[in-house]
């Protein structure tokens, strides 16, 4: 399964050349300030997909929802969504290159083929080097040797040996030896600089309307809303007007439990369970700046940093249930510019990036208007257009999509 398809008012960015296909994630919503949100829809057709049998109470797994599962059995259906991510931008795959019919152009979801059976050793391969080497930790995956190629680099080159080394941080951050500076300062700073404790508080609410744009401008333009109440509950909905029959998306948390609904994704609605749940409560939380500070645990501050030339101190931490997430905040005015967050999959972290710009106030606090959303396999830029802070919002927005007022 592949990321690269114009889905949900969103494109996808083509690899190595390839022209869009069908895919199967799609950015479902637009947050706001530290609001953002990640979206994932199902590959389109229903061939080699079961229906969701998981309750409320239970999560949806893997083996559940999709058929001819073998080596990524048990795992919540957002992580696995999370997994072909990760198999797709190491290997510069789209979806057919894995799940055509042997022999034709048809997608088959189910079917067996040559490139799946390989893939499936490759993933029990990357387990066992974790588990025989590393105590069972994820030190290799897919990425680690394939590099955004389906056959890896065996041989280094001398444009690479005295060429200009690539920019690649590490996802994993320590604790900078020697600094003074500590991740309490740091968040102490961006509360002062995004209007300050005692006007944070205040906020207790907010309805958005917005816009989104796909990658190159292309994949339809969306109208977006949005709404939230402290602490913890957010409710998105993206409506594509010019696209009649495609219906809304929309993603929901409403402080213990979360949904997405996207009526053109091969799971159509279903409840979030494993690391996008996770991403979607910090999502909730955040949205209100003023909580940063209890939110993260066992933070870390690495070496100072740069974005676009302007200086940045780096924070990592965890998020509800030890979400990874890596926080760079503007070092002379102390606004958040850059959040990274990594959810889990069997053969690697799985990275969404969200890079915000234009802060204004909004009853008195500091806002971002604009931000661009990234994942695996494309990105999105929002711009806010009208900011309603403190008004009444019914309970009911909250509730799981299908039943949920709108």
């Amino acid at each position: 399964m592949q990321l690269n398809e114009k889905k949900e008012g969103t494109e996808m960015e083509p690899r190595m050349g390839r022209n869009l296909t069908i895919g199967w994630r799609g950015i479902l919503a637009a947050g706001l300030g530290l609001a953002w949100l990640i979206g994932i829809v199902g590959a389109a057709g229903g061939a080699g997909v079961s229906a969701q049998t998981a309750t409320s109470t239970r999560p949806l797994l893997s083996d559940e929802a999709f058929k001819n599962v073998q080596v990524l059995k048990g795992i919540p259906v957002d992580d696995f969504l999370g997994t072909m991510g990760v198999m797709c931008a190491s290997l510069a795959f789209d979806c057919s290159d894995c799940h055509e019919a042997a022999g034709t152009d048809r997608v088959d979801w189910a079917a067996d083929n040559p490139i799946k059976r390989t893939a499936r050793r490759m993933v029990t391969m990357v387990q066992t080097i974790n588990k025989d080497n590393f105590q069972g930790r994820q030190v290799v995956t897919c990425w680690t040797c394939h590099r955004n190629r389906d056959r890896p680099l065996v041989t280094p080159t001398m444009e690479v040996m005295y060429g200009e080394p690539p920019e690649q941080r590490d996802d994993v951050i320590s604790q900078a030896p020697g600094l003074k500076t500590t991740a309490a300062e740091i968040f102490d700073k961006y509360i002062a600089a995004v209007g300050g404790t005692q006007r944070l508080s205040q906020l207790t609410s907010y309805v958005i309307t917005g816009t989104s744009i796909g990658f190159g401008g292309f994949g339809g333009g969306g109208q977006v809303r949005i709404y939230a109440k402290a602490p913890d509950k957010r409710s998105t909905i993206i409506e594509f007007k010019d696209a009649p029959g495609r219906g809304d998306s929309s993603r929901t948390y409403n402080g213990a439990a979360g949904w997405v609904k996207t009526p053109l994704s091969v799971l159509g609605e279903y409840a979030l369970s494993g690391s996008e749940l996770d991403g979607a409560r910090l999502d909730a939380l955040l949205g209100f700046p003023g909580q940063i500070k209890s939110v993260f645990t066992n933070t870390r501050v690495g070496f100072p940093s740069s974005i676009d030339d302007r200086p940045v101190q780096v924070v990592q931490a965890e998020g509800p249930r030890g979400l990874m997430t890596t926080m760079y905040f503007d070092s002379e005015t102390g606004l958040l510019l850059r959040m990274i967050r990594y959810g889990k999959s069997p053969i690697g972290r799985v990275p969404t990036q969200v890079d915000i710009a234009d802060y204004r106030d909004v009853a008195g606090v500091k806002l971002p208007f604009k931000w661009t959303f990234a994942w695996l396999d494309g990105r999105d830029s929002f711009q806010l257009t009208n900011v309603q802070a403190n008004v009444p919002v019914d309970e009911a927005r909250f509730a799981r999509p299908s039943t949920a007022i709108r």
